[in-house]
């Protein structure tokens, strides 16, 4: 059988307890659960820093541990089911479980309730966190630390508007594997905003292009289109702020842009990439 190796648990030494009987391997593990206690983490292909990195764990979020060696854990990541290698040292135990996520795109952690303190650490938009007490305008993490609170929500809060999340981005440094303010590519930027709004999202644009949304047709001159709209190349993404204009994530500008369809669409359309793909709308 064919697997995607992005989000299938499997070596020639071992894989997952659930894929026994599918694939080949010699053993099997479920594996231990553990939380990213780190900012956010590349996920490397192989274990070493130099390896290609497919994307990254951000602050709390539940990973599947299935081995550890020299430094580094061969891990699922359960939000979207991504595999490959993270440094052990950014993994914990699972902690008490998460109350709030980080709506701000990012946000700094202080060692106590006063803006006026050198800040220890900070989180990006959909990190997950545990709060146990409040004091003023701040709240205190079972981790350690205190967050400014309006820039929290509920974790089961959701975005009422995903492409003025998407806004929140804009200039934002483009970062191959990257979803975090401080670098996001074109799929990530489109995971974590729908991710926001509480629409599940896989990684990869071919992934996001096969699973969300319905079809809607590709005019010639790129009418009828309207604001959430996701436009697909083969290997790119964006979203649609209204009938002609355009956000995303690009290695042209090496930023997140905003930019008439129609442009983006010309320049595309000459590179590998080549023309649009489809346009998928929710609703």
């Amino acid at each position: 059988m064919s697997f995607d190796r992005r989000i299938t648990p499997v070596r020639a030494d071992l894989a997952d307890e659930k894929l026994r009987g599918q694939v080949e391997a010699e053993r099997f593990t479920t594996g231990t659960v553990k939380r990213v206690i780190a900012t956010f983490s590349p996920l490397h292909r192989h274990p070493s820093r130099e390896a290609p990195v497919d994307t990254q764990a951000i602050f709390g979020e539940s990973v599947t541990v299935y081995d550890e060696h020299e430094g580094w854990a061969w891990v699922q990541l359960q939000d979207d089911g991504y595999v490959g290698y993270l440094p052990s040292v950014v993994l914990g135990d699972p902690g008490p479980k998460a109350t709030h996520k980080v709506a701000a795109i990012r946000t700094f952690i202080y060692p106590g309730p006063n803006l006026k303190l050198p800040h220890i650490d900070l989180l990006t938009m959909n990190s997950k966190v545990a709060i146990i007490g409040t004091e003023g305008d701040y709240a205190k993490m079972a981790d350690g630390g205190w967050l400014y609170a309006p820039h929290l929500a509920s974790i089961d809060a959701r975005e009422t508007d995903y492409v003025s999340v998407a806004e929140r981005f804009l200039h934002t440094p483009y970062l191959w594997g990257g979803k975090t303010s401080l670098g996001i590519d074109c799929s990530g930027l489109a995971q974590t905003v729908l991710n926001a709004a509480g629409i599940k999202a896989p990684r990869d644009s071919d992934m996001q292009e096969r699973e969300l949304g319905t079809v809607i047709e590709v005019k010639p001159d790129l009418s009828g289109l309207k604001r959430g709209d996701l436009v697909f190349w083969k290997g790119h993404v964006g979203l649609m702020m209204d009938a002609t204009n355009f956000i995303h994530a690009t290695g042209h500008s090496m930023t997140v842009m905003i930019e008439p369809l129609s442009v983006a669409e010309e320049r595309i359309r000459r590179t590998s990439y080549g023309p649009i793909s489809s346009i998928k709308r929710f609703g």
